[in-house]
């Protein structure tokens, strides 16, 4: 089975507000752009993923995106994530009714297409699947077979609320790499300890060397 992604990204301004005190608000959107941009090339190099449509309003993001080869659609609801997922699962459906879809973080700059494709190949078995992140407590991708809603219910304690919607939740062993998020300075060491994409190492390269002695370097 071949899937659908969609990945939503915020606009870069407003993206990754906890690493504020790490990054400062001048590299912030430069790291939150990195981060999706080495999600998607990794994505779209996943031999179980058919295409990858991203949900975003931001320009910047949509053009470097879409230079990568994701399909960019615009975020027509703007009503957060969850609306913003749903369109974006409707508007792969629109085009092949018959698709597995998948919703993905945007930010998994250590993302491995041979650890996704393990995970997508389990969620093959279920109706509706997801993943927690690595904390335990949030959700990095959701998954819906075809003919079955994606029903998106990301935010605080995602990964209880899609226990509780009936989604499956598939094993977390050896798939770190699609299960390291980002939102703090600890999560990008962990990203970067996993390995990140050319693009995150390159946006952590350029921090200040104060952003970098407080714990968001190598």
């Amino acid at each position: 089975m071949q899937w659908s992604l969609v990945i939503p990204v915020k606009a870069l301004a407003r993206a990754k507000s906890r690493l504020t005190d790490a990054a400062g608000d001048a590299v912030r959107p430069g790291l939150a752009l990195a981060f999706a941009q080495d999600t998607v090339a990794a994505a779209l190099d996943c031999p179980e993923v058919r295409d990858v449509a991203v949900v975003t309003d931001d320009p910047l993001a949509g053009r470097e995106l879409s230079a990568l080869g994701a399909l960019i659609l615009a975020d027509e609801p703007a009503g957060g994530l969850n609306a913003a997922l749903a369109h974006g699962a409707a508007a792969v459906r629109f085009r092949r009714p018959g698709a597995a879809v998948a919703a993905l973080n945007a930010d998994l700059p250590a993302l491995r297409p041979a650890e996704l494709e393990r995970v997508l190949r389990a969620a093959g078995e279920f109706p509706r699947s997801f993943l927690a992140d690595a904390a335990g407590i949030g959700t990095t991708l959701l998954a819906a077979g075809p003919g079955r809603e994606l029903g998106p219910a990301f935010g605080v304690d995602s990964r209880r609320r899609h226990l509780a919607s009936g989604a499956v939740e598939l094993a977390p062993g050896a798939v770190d790499s699609v299960r390291q998020d980002v939102d703090t300075g600890a999560d990008l060491r962990a990203a970067l300890a996993l390995g990140a994409g050319a693009r995150t190492v390159a946006a952590v390269g350029a921090l200040p060397l104060r952003a970098l002695s407080s714990g968001c370097g190598y």
